[in-house]
């Protein structure tokens, strides 16, 4: 079937035929033989799970020893949310065997790093060379999964492409975005998936890893605001906000929420969103940040007065105070090419 790869094999089979060599070896002349022989340890590289010839030739899903997610790429304004996702992805990735996926769900306004974010683990997450194409697998929910009328066929389909890439992949990683958009009940066809299961169906699910991205309008993000804005108003650094308090407040948010693509969702009732992160709107001083990496990007110098006057005309909520950017950076390369 079209799901199955060589790593889904079982080795049982090769060890058979490594047993059998040595005896059909004298029996070959000794081209023939070394042509067998080479040709043994060829396959068994190429069905080696950790394979370094498979690496080079097909493809490998090995994923780096460290992570950097907060190197030359900067997600500015967004310490609590780096902090979650790092110390969440080391203690996936350097578990043996975790006991369930590692399941995030982002939460925030437009434009303060959530796509970014998620975009710089699956650029970090394996190693240099791997076809990330094969391995970073992206739903936008409302291109895959446009009409809830179908939610049925979407169910299947999405089981079964999820089972199949973990099956090539068990260190898959999978991308929902536009969650406000997601047909009610559909992510709950994933729940198996999800859960504290060893296998299901001899497919081990614990290394694959689940983000959910949730846009401005969705449920939760207007509490992260408040929250921010009544740390702000103290005053008090948005370094003190406590992870716990933004955590639930979103997990009670999504769930209750009619408008949420978590509404009532088992994810929720069985505890299966490992870590809520949300991300705070941000401020002057981070917009000026964004401002100032564009210009490096699109190769201008850091004109102090361009990187004030785009960044100071972004400032517009609330519209008493001006403390954020209700559009976060989203706009920030564009403006930057209007203002050279």
């Amino acid at each position: 079937p079209g799901w199955l790869s060589v790593s889904t094999m079982k080795p049982l089979s090769l060890g058979v035929f490594f047993l059998l060599v040595p005896t059909l070896v004298p029996a070959l002349d000794p081209l023939s033989a070394s042509l067998l022989m080479g040709g043994a340890a060829v396959t068994w590289q190429l069905f080696s799970p950790h394979s370094w010839l498979k690496c080079r030739l097909l493809e490998c899903c090995n994923v780096k020893d460290t992570l950097n997610i907060s190197g030359k790429r900067k997600v500015f304004g967004q310490h609590l949310a780096v902090q979650l996702v790092l110390r969440a992805l080391n203690a996936n990735i350097h578990s043996k065997r975790p006991k369930k996926p590692l399941v995030m769900s982002f939460h925030g306004w437009t434009g303060t790093g959530k796509t970014f974010l998620s975009s710089i683990i699956a650029e970090n997450l394996y190693q240099p060379g791997a076809p990330r194409r094969r391995f970073v697998h992206h739903f936008n929910t409302v291109l895959h999964f446009p009409h809830a009328s179908h939610v049925h066929l979407y169910k299947e389909q999405l089981q079964n492409w999820i089972r199949g890439n973990v099956s090539a992949c068990p260190r898959s990683l999978f991308i929902f975005s536009e969650m406000d958009q997601m047909p009610h009940g559909l992510i709950d066809s994933i729940t198996p998936f999800l859960g504290y299961h060893e296998e299901i169906d001899g497919v081990y699910y614990g290394k694959a890893i689940f983000i959910f991205l949730n846009p401005k309008e969705s449920a939760g993000t207007k509490g992260i605001t408040e929250i921010a804005l009544d740390y702000w108003r103290r005053p008090k650094g948005r370094e003190d906000i406590p992870v716990k308090e933004l955590q639930d407040l979103l997990s009670e948010e999504i769930f209750s929420n009619t408008n949420s693509g978590f509404f009532q969702s088992q994810l929720i009732q069985k505890n299966l969103i490992d870590y809520f992160i949300p991300f705070l709107p941000l401020e002057y001083k981070h917009v000026k940040e964004c401002v100032r990496e564009e210009l490096r990007a699109q190769g201008h110098p850091e004109d102090e007065g361009i990187i004030t006057e785009i960044a100071s005309s972004m400032i517009d909520y609330p519209s008493e105070e001006d403390i954020y950017s209700s559009k976060g950076c989203k706009t920030v390369a564009s403006r930057v090419i209007l203002s050279i």
